[in-house]
């Protein structure tokens, strides 16, 4: 059975320099989830934090610049 989307990522405005978090809601709980931006994959690091629980996967992006977008 494939993995689908509950709850897709909605459009969020924020300041430059405060973080951000994009939330999905999944039809499986813990199915591997991977955040892109492109074709580049991101990794958790000081700057992208990726938190998974059951259904919910969520990316929070610290210090928020435009080229986030």
């Amino acid at each position: 059975v494939p993995v689908l989307f509950k709850q897709t990522l909605e459009n969020t405005e924020m300041e430059e320099g405060k973080s951000v978090s994009l939330r999905c809601e999944l039809t499986k709980a813990d199915a591997t989830v991977v955040w892109k931006k492109g074709e580049a994959t991101l990794q958790a690091s000081a700057k992208y934090e990726m938190k998974q629980k059951g259904t919910l996967a969520e990316l929070v992006i610290h210090n928020a610049e435009p080229e986030d977008a």
